[in-house]
């Protein structure tokens, strides 16, 4: 398989790189090179492909985004951590609740690292602590590659939050790092991230040590 890539893309639109994540997944081949994106996003609601718009109870002045992702609605903004891995999971032989459990453990163990417990929960994809959410996963996944990912809450403005049913779930808390005494850049957990996801997945990204914010296309 040849070399995977991992890429710092910076604070970048929702809709510009979710439209680069569908054009790679469209084009690839089975010799295409696995891909990494790490980024941010300005604020934005997104619904998935099965979501009620009832969950959305007052969005404001912050775009509302329908994409072809699974679940209901979320939040992005600054300060939240976008992983998304466009993996050939037929070729990696990965099962979708298999990718989905090598995201949770990777983050589960990043924060174990930094004493704080967290668990996944069968009955909602995503990664908690305390009961309360810190990490939301949707995904898709086309000709047998998957797009989107998983969002991880570091030091964000978490009000937002308050104008949806986060997930679908109207009595669901969304908590960030800051929120338990921690503080981090987005960048630097991307970083102690990626080995974890590395070995989780069973893949082989190779990080760039400098992670230079590169641009998509």
């Amino acid at each position: 398989m040849a070399a995977n890539e991992t890429q710092w893309l910076g604070l970048r639109d929702y809709e510009p790189v979710w439209r680069e994540m569908q054009a790679f997944t469209d084009t690839r081949d089975d010799s295409t090179a696995d891909k990494l994106w790490f980024c941010e996003h300005p604020s934005v609601f997104t619904l998935g492909m099965a979501a009620s718009r009832e969950h959305v109870l007052a969005p404001g002045d912050i775009p509302l985004v329908a994409i072809d992702r699974g679940g209901q609605v979320t939040y992005h903004g600054p300060g939240q951590l976008m992983i998304y891995p466009l993996v050939n999971v037929r070729r990696a032989k990965l099962g979708v609740r298999g990718l989905v459990s090598g995201l949770e453990n990777a983050v589960i163990d990043y924060l174990a690292s930094l004493d704080v417990e967290a668990a996944s929960r069968c009955d909602a994809p995503g990664v908690y602590v305390d009961g309360k959410k810190i990490a939301s996963i949707g995904l898709r996944i086309r000709r047998g590659c998957c797009y989107h990912g998983m969002a991880f809450n570091i030091d964000m403005d978490l009000e937002p939050f308050q104008r949806i049913n986060p997930c679908g779930f109207s009595n669901l808390e969304v908590i960030d790092l800051r929120s338990l005494g921690i503080t981090q850049r987005t960048e630097t957990v991307a970083a102690a991230l990626t080995p974890r996801l590395n070995q989780a997945l069973q893949t082989e990204f190779s990080f760039p040590a400098d992670m230079p914010k590169l641009s998509i296309g």
